[in-house]
């Protein structure tokens, strides 16, 4: 806890809100301050900082991490705040005209960062992260565990950056430069870890997420997929694509046991729908 650093929230106003965790903006204009909520403990908080620190010297473009916070109940960390930017979700909700080149545009970046080599002395496999998660997820039913983690050791692996939670909100622009956020969970490994919750966020979310989570519609949501994977993969034959998206359904299956686990600390059992999902994708 003495990595900490205490602050006074009257010193910043909340800015936004994500599933995990709260956003201030210090008065002054010049930090950003993420705080985890409750029940997050602080050693989430500094991997997620430390991770940052790596990302960012990298020279991955990401704002600058300053320090571990916390207000005396919740932990977090302080960021630089980039001034007067929106991220791609927010601007294709306001200008949907602009969805088709910023679709074009987050094709192009994602590629450079799957292309980028990952220091992975200091940075772990998103492999070995979601073999981790999975053998460590007690309400896990045990067929399932033993499914998964056959199908993941069968998985090739890889050393370029993976960005961990790769969509169109965790990149933000200031009109002069892009800048990936939200990089805890970056990692190394095979681009389709990337690209399955993409897929996933494209064809499985109904409209209240997907306005809760990107401020867009699921037809929005379909629409910048089919752009992005045509510019990323490179082709529009129709039978390619379709073999590619197929190619992403076991990735998909284990990464959203990892990501499940996450957002509930292993204290809860997949849906009945989730584990009907992992068995055919995995079987």
């Amino acid at each position: 806890m003495s990595n900490y650093e205490q602050i006074n929230l009257d010193d910043y106003f909340q800015t936004g809100e994500g599933g995990t965790a709260l956003t201030y903006n210090h008065k002054d204009g010049s930090t950003l301050a993420k705080l985890f909520t409750p029940g997050v403990g602080a050693q989430t908080a500094e991997r997620e900082f430390h991770v940052n620190e790596v990302v960012f010297a990298m020279g991955v473009p990401t704002p600058k991490p300053i320090r571990l916070i916390t207000d005396g109940t919740r932990f977090g960390a302080e960021y630089e705040l980039i001034a007067h930017k929106r991220s791609y979700t927010r601007i294709i909700s306001q200008e949907p005209d602009r969805l088709a080149p910023l679709s074009l545009r987050f094709a192009t970046l994602a590629k450079q960062l799957h292309t980028t080599e990952a220091d992975t002395r200091r940075l772990l496999s998103m492999k070995q992260l979601v073999h981790d998660a999975i053998t460590h997820y007690e309400e896990l039913p045990q067929d399932v565990r033993e499914m998964s983690l056959r199908a993941l050791d069968a998985l090739p692996d890889s050393t370029t950056c993976l960005h961990g939670d790769l969509h169109i909100g965790n990149i933000i622009t200031d009109g002069r430069r892009d800048l990936w956020i939200d990089v805890g969970d970056f990692a190394y490994g095979r681009p389709e870890w990337d690209l399955c919750m993409m897929y996933y966020t494209a064809k499985f979310l109904n409209a209240e997420r997907a306005d809760s989570l990107f401020h867009v519609s699921p037809d929005v949501l379909r629409e910048h997929w089919r752009i992005f994977s045509r510019a990323y993969y490179g082709t529009d034959d129709a039978d390619t694509l379709q073999q590619t998206e197929q190619g992403l359904y076991p990735y998909f299956a284990l990464k959203l046991l990892f990501v499940i686990r996450k957002l509930h600390n292993g204290e809860q059992s997949p849906s009945d729908g989730v584990l009907a999902l992992v068995r055919k994708y995995l079987a």
